[in-house]
């Protein structure tokens, strides 16, 4: 009886064991890894003096508090607008470095792709090279050579991930402080949750998933053709150069790729550039590198794969040098880009610079609209919300002005002045009263402004409104 069932469609990955290579564009990968993990690392453990109520940190993310501090700048949760900005900034600079140079962010930046390049440091320096390395993925049994080396691994690897999310949790709280609890156990559990799915996911993703998650789970390959055309500089191979390729003795009737297969087996992502762009390629130059040093050892012209045009083929092709760079990076597309980018930098510092430092807003009660006295007068009622943006409490006073009929009460004091606690938005009930025959008589809605003076340093803001009523 034969078998009808269907084929499997699922094909187990096949571990990818990168070769160890040198040249400018490895180098430059190590420098943007130690940069970036070690703002990653050290940036929650720079001091910045907040006052005595606020950790000393520099970056911090108060959720309590719902605000985000970075050095100097503090954003409170009404100026969202500075986070929807940077996101979009961040945008922008991602549409202009792809149209202008491809997948860069992906094969030097990306989180994922730094933590990959960490994990297989990790791996070559317990397990050996790429050969040494498939010996032991291929070797069936497991000795005690194999398990000791398999569990070195993983301890370090273990370790870079606790390490990983140790440094995310200390963004939301005072660093020293928080790590004191941690170690004694007394932290918050929503810390210590964080901390273990953060390990365990950064332990699969640069350990186990590695490329699986670029090809499958992210969706950036997907939509970077779009942000591409034929002037973007990408990683290719000059199959015209390099065609037919071979080794033999007959070096005139093969081109220069010798077919060694050296920028395979350094590509992280187990692809063969030889064979076009391909969704999976991230742009990381490792098989530039790889194929320079054999040309330079067969005694040929570097740059059989190299960061190339698709507008530049033709020229090649008929022997003529490629246009220079410049002109591939700056074209209406990427200027269009530039210009959107610097626009939104532009206004979003602008807003920084010209945010008021006292924050208002002014409510007026409306059931009942208005109130009338047992003199005669007309009371309105108003709820203020004032902000102190300072790291110690402030007094603020509140005054009229637009009406000399009107006059202001406090409720809870009989004076004008109240005590904003440091950091805090504070809500103050006000009553204004128009005395009886104080106003004309066919005013129904009179507009006066409130004002508020921070009698620290005598900053002022103001909120125009109405008072409802006739007073005579």
């Amino acid at each position: 009886m034969s078998d009808s069932s269907p084929p499997s469609l699922y094909a187990a990955r096949e571990p990818i064991f990168p070769r160890r290579v040198s040249g400018p564009f490895r180098n430059l990968k190590w420098i943007i890894m130690i940069v970036t993990l070690g703002i990653y690392y050290i940036t929650p453990w720079i001091r910045w003096d907040r006052g005595p109520q606020l950790p000393d940190q520099a970056v911090l993310i108060d959720l309590a508090g719902r605000r985000f501090f970075f050095f100097w700048i503090e954003i409170w949760p009404h100026e969202f607008y500075f986070v929807a900005g940077l996101l979009i900034m961040a945008g922008l600079g991602l549409f202009l470095f792809t149209s202008a140079l491809g997948r860069v962010w992906c094969g030097y930046t990306c989180p994922q792709t730094v933590w990959t390049d960490l994990f297989i440091l990790v791996e070559r320096w317990v397990e050996g090279d790429r050969n040494a390395r498939l010996r032991l993925h291929r070797q069936k049994k497991l000795d005690l050579t194999k398990l000791r080396l398999r569990l070195t691994k993983w301890v370090l690897w273990f370790l870079i991930g606790l390490a990983t999310g140790g440094a995310w949790v200390f963004y939301f709280a005072d660093a020293p402080t928080l790590l004191r609890d941690l170690v004694t156990l007394n932290a918050h559990p929503v810390a210590y949750t964080t901390m273990l799915i953060l390990t365990l996911t950064t332990f699969f993703f640069g350990g186990f998933a590695r490329e699986q998650i670029c090809i499958y789970a992210c969706p950036w390959p997907r939509i970077q053709a779009a942000m591409m055309d034929e002037d973007t500089l990408t990683v290719a191979y000059r199959e015209w150069r390099g065609e037919p390729r071979g080794k033999g003795k007959d070096r005139d009737a093969l081109g220069d790729c010798i077919d060694c297969n050296a920028c395979v087996n350094v590509c992280p992502m187990g692809i063969d550039i030889r064979d076009g762009q391909q969704l999976e390629c991230i742009t990381c130059a490792l098989c530039i590198d790889a194929c320079d040093d054999v040309m330079a050892r067969v005694g040929k012209p570097r740059g059989l794969i190299d960061y190339l045009a698709l507008s530049d083929e033709p020229r090649e092709r008929q022997g003529h040098s490629p246009r220079p760079v410049w002109q591939h990076v700056f074209r209406p597309r990427t200027l269009m880009y530039t210009a959107l980018w610097s626009l939104v930098g532009v206004g979003l510092v602008f807003a920084l610079f010209i945010r008021p430092e006292i924050e208002m807003t002014v409510a007026p009660v409306r059931n009942p609209t208005f109130v009338t006295l047992s003199d005669g007068s007309i009371r309105n009622t108003y709820d203020l919300r004032l902000l102190n943006k300072h790291g110690e409490d402030r007094p603020f006073r509140i005054t009229l002005n637009g009406n000399d009929f009107l006059r202001v009460q406090l409720e809870g004091t009989p004076y004008e002045t109240v005590t904003v606690p440091a950091n805090e938005t504070y809500l103050q009930k006000v009553y204004v009263i128009a005395p009886k025959g104080a106003a004309p008589a066919e005013a129904e809605r009179t507009p006066f402004r409130f004002w508020v003076e921070d009698l620290s340093n005598g900053d002022r803001a103001y909120k125009d409104t109405i008072f409802n009523g006739r007073a005579n």
